[in-house]
């Protein structure tokens, strides 16, 4: 009859336990997403972008992005492992466009694919999807391809850096659609 008893007690230790320390560590949800945030991740890439992509207006660079920046592209691999690289990628791209080497584009973010995603104790998580259009010589635009994007925001001293891309499924623009 003890070793019953024994046995039962057991048993019951080892089906409250799990219970127990669940109760401990509650799930809970992660931040909410607030008004504020979604205008300054918004407001930071169209910044970035502008800056550097659409204007290739070099003085801003390397405010806008961390020290220990990386970025990954899926035709190209790791493109840049820090922000001083991403920078010197950037220029260069901006002095083959001048030359003539490089088409002259332009990067348009599809607004109502954003998302956005609070990470406490650092800054946000923004996915979405944008669309790449190749500048003509009489100022007309072709949109040459789109792809998705996940950006890992950094807040530093008050001001939005990006720290991490991803860059991906990028697909050439079907030259039968209109957009």
């Amino acid at each position: 009859m003890l070793k019953d008893l024994s046995a039962f007690i057991f048993m019951e230790l080892a089906l409250l336990s799990p219970m127990s320390l669940a109760e401990q560590h509650p799930v809970i949800p992660g931040p909410q997403l607030s008004e504020e945030l979604a205008q300054q991740i918004t407001s930071a890439d169209q910044h970035l972008f502008d800056a550097l992509f659409n204007h290739c207006d070099l003085s801003e660079a390397q405010d806008l992005v961390t020290e220990d920046f990386e970025m990954y592209h899926d035709k190209w691999g790791q493109t840049a492992k820090s922000g001083k690289e991403f920078v010197k990628i950037i220029s260069n791209m901006c002095k083959q466009r001048e030359n003539g080497s490089d088409i002259h584009a332009r990067r348009e973010l599809v607004i109502d694919s954003i998302e956005i995603y609070p990470v406490n104790h650092y800054g946000a998580i923004q996915t979405g999807i944008h669309r790449f259009y190749g500048i003509n010589d009489d100022k007309s635009e072709t949109l040459r391809e789109s792809s998705q994007f996940t950006h890992l925001w950094k807040q530093v001293d008050g001001s939005w850096r990006l720290a991490r891309v991803l860059s991906f499924d990028h697909k050439p623009a079907n030259p039968n659609s209109v957009d």
